[in-house]
């Protein structure tokens, strides 16, 4: 955990200037690259897709582009700790990479092969980028830990990009678990720079969300879905490292479960997996008459008990209370996965 001193303290009065500037940023920036996004990366429906008429996506350039800009800026005039500035600039490298990635996707269907094998390449940079000594797992060794992170980090970015497929609902994920990071920072539990960076994103993210309300206006596009996985990854990672294991796991839980679990129905099926599919749960639950909006609402209440959940193993070294809240979380989210799929 980090010393008291050099803690970042985000709910301060700086702190409180980053957000604000952020979410109205992002929001000003939309609005400006609007009008080019309605020309050029237009994503019209079709069988897989929520929504009825052509619209923009891309917003993502926007959140990505804010939180980066605003950490950079916010490090430069903020008396924050040095921290590893190595780390942090390999990391944002990553995630513009897979902005690119993202954005040429959104304009134009790469294949399956090469865009995995960049997804792998930005995974790779931010995990080279740790310092040696981060573990989460000490018993395993270490070459294990590191490829299971690789693994780990490449399902996490698509895992994001899978599950951006209604209106608001990486809102509904993002939000609450960048939110949490930031009251984590508070606690001393996550480091200064990381806590920026969760700040940066979850404004950013608030001042996308007025352009996705259902109906939404535009839609993150690969360009977002995909950086910000790979942020939320790394952020996570970063709390993990720090002694709060079980935090990191719960923050995320509902789309690791639901992601995970439509991945291996799929493949009991025997269902190509690379080939785009709604069979989401959440997809499951349109089909079976919930609206867009009583979904993200579910998702969101459900990401707040989770934060609630890792705020409790936060602030107890108990191992005992770490599973307990686990197993709560787990039963939380099996409970809405169910709920979904009921008609």
């Amino acid at each position: 955990m980090t010393e008291a001193g050099d803690a970042f303290h985000p709910l301060s009065g700086a702190g409180a200037i980053v957000f604000v500037a952020a979410a109205a940023a992002t929001a000003a920036l939309i609005v400006l690259l609007q009008p080019v996004l309605r020309q050029y990366a237009l994503a019209r429906p079709n069988h897989r897709s929520s929504h009825k008429v052509p619209t923009p996506q891309g917003g993502g350039i926007a959140v990505i582009a804010v939180t980066i800009v605003t950490v950079a800026i916010a490090l430069y005039a903020l008396p924050l700790p040095a921290g590893d500035a190595h780390q942090l600039a390999w990391t944002f490298a990553a995630t513009l990479l897979l902005a690119v990635v993202g954005a040429i996707d959104d304009i134009r269907t790469l294949e399956a092969l090469p865009r995995l094998l960049l997804q792998a390449l930005a995974v790779v940079v931010v995990i080279a980028a740790l310092p040696a000594d981060t573990r989460i797992v000490p018993v395993l060794p270490w070459w294990v830990e590191r490829a299971l992170m690789l693994i780990g980090g490449v399902w996490f970015v698509n895992l994001v990009n899978f599950m951006d497929g209604i209106d608001w609902m990486t809102v509904a994920e993002a939000v609450p678990i960048t939110a949490g990071l930031v009251l984590f920072g508070q606690l001393g539990a996550l480091p200064p720079q990381p806590t920026l960076v969760a700040l940066a994103l979850c404004a950013a993210m608030i001042g996308f969300a007025p352009f996705n309300r259902p109906v939404a206006r535009l839609f993150l596009g690969d360009v977002g879905s995909l950086p910000i996985g790979l942020l939320l990854g790394w952020l996570l990672l970063q709390l993990a490292g720090n002694g709060h294991l079980a935090a990191a796991l719960l923050l995320p839980l509902y789309y690791l479960a639901d992601t995970t679990v439509t991945l291996l129905r799929r493949l009991s099926k025997g269902e190509r997996i690379t080939q785009a599919h709604r069979s989401h749960f959440y997809q499951r639950a349109l089909d079976n008459g919930f609206s867009v909006g009583e979904i993200v609402a579910y998702v969101f209440l459900l990401n707040v008990a989770l934060a609630g959940l890792a705020t409790a193993s936060i602030l107890t070294a108990s191992r005992l209370l770490h599973a307990g809240a686990l197993a709560a979380g787990c039963v939380l989210v099996g409970l809405l996965l169910h709920r979904f799929v009921r008609k």
